[in-house]
């Protein structure tokens, strides 16, 4: 009875560890949105009063007979206001007179005349004749408005900094509680499993391993006793040829299969040795493994972004009754995931498409897009199968230069199954080759490809 409760608490405790480790996520991402929300209405603020100021400026302006930015740009919209007008007076004319076989030439130079009337007029306001007195005004009014708007402005800058000191002190204090208790939770978890018998560790340097993996259909033997382990941060390649059990390797990783035999162990997200095997296969996405298909999986009825977001569902705080009634966290949640998701399209040379819908979008950006909404899962692990199928070469070298980002920039391992071979040799640390479920060479792509194993089983030979 006591490993049992004992397992219950372990369960219960790494739970607990995990939504406070969201937490801390959460209100580190939430951060930045929250200051630059206070620092936009601070600006807000300081723009209507600076054209406040202006407005009460402007008078004495035209009495001075100053040319400001701001008065021409007032008189070059009233000018265009007048031409715009008489445009379409002139065309409505000229329709007209086209009905009814007429000339409209008078009409339309009475038009011209009341149009240069009305320029006239607008030149008396914003030209008038000046005088030594009336620029006097000007500069002591100017000067009087401009140290109230440098007041107010000084006020509300003021203001700002104090919102932008408590919103940060607020939320670290937040943060160093939440810090504070995943310790505590941590302490009673390591006496916990300190009593526990078995406990899985890997390599400080290998995400995954995968040790004597079989895959049975029948009498037929899709993967047969493989093992292999992946590092941390590489490209790892699985090639072989068609029906060698590489997409069944990934099928067994993801959960889609439940291998007849052998052990596999990830290192996820938080960094914590689990043993997939007793994971159920919509909680691998949870622990850091995400996936692509062979084929293309969009929603097409969704734009771009929008597509992306559908797979942040997993890292959401929220349940179902804060979606039901749109709670302050979803919406804070939602800003949180919006501007990732814009963030990774521009990372990945997107963001001309966030607001498109994938219908008609070249293959090979509907490919990119794939890859960009992996990324929305905090993954640990991607798995990419066959990502470069149906792709022309140069959209299969654009495709090497977006993984090698990916890995790089957000530190994550790429595990990939793919046929074309340039490909895998030029972005791949580490290639195993397989044949019919069996482990054939492992090593560096040079080492593979001068394996005289692989040319005979899988390139043919020499």
């Amino acid at each position: 009875m006591v490993p049992i409760i004992n397992e219950l608490l372990i369960t219960f405790h790494e739970k607990r560890i995990n939504s406070i480790k969201t937490k801390i996520n959460f209100n580190e991402n939430y951060l930045p949105i929250k200051l630059q929300n206070i620092t936009e209405k601070s600006e807000k603020k300081i723009k209507f009063l600076t054209l406040k100021a202006q407005e009460r400026i402007l008078p004495f302006e035209i009495a001075a007979g100053v040319e400001s930015d701001y008065l021409k740009g007032k008189y070059n919209f009233h000018l265009d206001k007048i031409n715009d007008k008489y445009y379409w007076k002139e065309r409505a004319v000229k329709a007209s007179a086209s009905r009814k076989n007429l000339d409209p030439k008078d009409q339309v130079q009475t038009l011209l005349e009341e149009k240069n009337l009305e320029i006239k007029k607008l030149n008396n306001i914003y030209f008038p004749a000046t005088s030594n007195d009336a620029k006097t005004e000007y500069n002591n009014q100017k000067a009087v408005i401009e140290n109230e708007l440098n007041s107010k402005v000084s006020l509300i800058t003021e203001t700002l900094n104090k919102k932008i000191a408590v919103t940060e002190a607020l939320t670290q204090s937040k943060i160093d509680k939440l810090i504070v208790a995943k310790a505590r939770l941590n302490e009673k978890l390591e006496k916990l499993t300190s009593k526990k018998e078995e406990r899985y560790s890997l390599d400080q340097d290998v995400v995954l391993s995968i040790k004597n993996l079989s895959m049975h259909f029948g009498g037929l033997k899709a993967v047969d006793n493989l093992s292999f382990d992946v590092k941390e941060g590489e490209i790892f390649g699985l090639i072989g040829p068609n029906g060698a059990g590489k997409t069944t390797v990934f099928n067994c990783i993801t959960r889609f299969y439940r291998p007849n035999s052998g052990e596999m162990y990830f290192k996820n997200i938080y960094g914590e040795v689990v043993h997939l095997n007793d994971k159920q296969v919509h909680n691998i996405i949870k622990e850091g493994i995400v996936r692509t298909f062979q084929n293309v999986e969009i929603v097409w009825e969704l734009n771009v972004v929008d597509n992306l977001l559908v797979a942040a569902h997993t890292i959401y705080r929220s349940g179902f009754f804060g979606h039901l009634l749109n709670s302050r966290l979803l919406r804070q949640e939602e800003k949180v995931m919006r501007k990732k998701a814009e963030q990774i399209l521009e990372d990945l040379s997107l963001g001309a498409y966030k607001y498109a819908y994938p219908l008609g979008l070249p293959y090979g950006i509907l490919k990119k897009i794939e890859l960009a909404r992996t990324l929305m899962a905090n993954p640990k692990l991607i798995i990419l199968d066959e990502p470069a199928a149906g792709l022309n070469d140069a959209e299969t070298d654009d495709l090497a230069k977006i993984i090698k980002k990916i890995q790089k920039d957000y530190n994550t391992t790429i595990f990939l199954v793919e046929h074309d071979m340039g490909l895998v040799m030029e972005i791949c640390d580490t290639v195993c080759a397989i044949s019919f479920g069996k482990k054939l060479a492992m090593g560096t792509p040079k080492e593979i490809q001068n394996s005289k194993i692989v040319q005979e089983a899988y390139l043919g030979g020499e």
